[in-house]
């Protein structure tokens, strides 16, 4: 029964993408509103996986840098209150700012190439992280806290064997929200100036009318969110195996 479930989620997919062939067909849709999921398919050619490769690779770099960066700064907060008071409200004004308005700022400042994507994804993926971060690194109870200093733990026994074990349940739900935004800002930023990506194959496309090309860049951005989060995902039953053998 356990195995079984893998087999629910392709399934669905697989009954929808029929549904959606069976009715484009049907009501005889015209190809440039709404492409049937086989033209979709046969759209896809080697160009396509050169787009996504680039854009999977600065998600990627931005997602990384962004969880490193926030991971830092919830250190520094959970150590220094009046730092937390004081630069908490800029991450919260950083996180409020559309995306969609800083991207042409940072092609400005980094150029079109592949820097300007990364600080895309990562300003994207930085707000999430920081905020579990913080509160899974002040989850553990006083008493547990008590309990260290009892047995005269030092600073760094104390922040590896107990916040850290607290912390990494948020660390992980935050890193999963964050790797999915990571697409979405790297291709935000392709959008802006890009010679190659999903985000530029998206512009392209729909400036010709490709819908069936659309759609397939559509459709592997959507596959790069889900492979990664389900890496992600792996990992953490991994990591953090004790919080499934409480779920059992």
């Amino acid at each position: 029964m356990k195995g079984a479930r893998w087999l629910v989620p392709p399934g669905f997919i697989v009954a929808a993408l029929l549904l959606w062939e069976a009715a484009v067909r049907a009501l005889h849709v015209p190809a440039y509103l709404l492409p049937a999921p086989s033209a979709i398919l046969a759209s896809m050619d080697a160009a396509l996986f050169g787009h996504f490769a680039t854009t999977l690779g600065e998600a990627l770099a931005g997602f990384f840098l962004a969880s490193s960066l926030a991971f830092l700064a919830a250190l520094a907060f959970v150590r220094s209150p009046t730092l937390e008071r004081g630069l908490f409200p800029l991450a919260v004004t950083l996180k409020t700012t559309p995306l969609v308005a800083i991207a042409p700022l940072l092609v400005l400042w980094l150029g079109t190439g592949w820097a300007s994507k990364v600080a895309a994804a990562a300003l994207i993926c930085f707000f999430p992280v920081l905020v579990n971060a913080v509160r899974g690194l002040k989850a553990a109870d006083l008493d547990y806290r008590e309990l260290f200093r009892t047995m005269n733990a030092s600073p760094g026994q104390e922040f590896r064997k107990l916040r850290i074990p607290f912390a990494l349940p948020y660390l992980y739900s935050a890193l999963k929200v964050s790797s999915s935004l990571a697409i979405v800002g790297a291709i935000v930023g392709e959008f802006v100036g890009a010679t190659k990506g999903l985000g530029y194959l998206i512009v392209l496309s729909s400036s010709h009318l490709e819908t069936d090309v659309l759609f397939s860049a559509i459709f592997a951005a959507a596959l790069a969110g889900i492979a990664v989060f389900q890496v992600l995902g792996w990992v953490e039953r991994r990591a953090v195996f004790w919080q499934e053998a409480q779920a059992e």
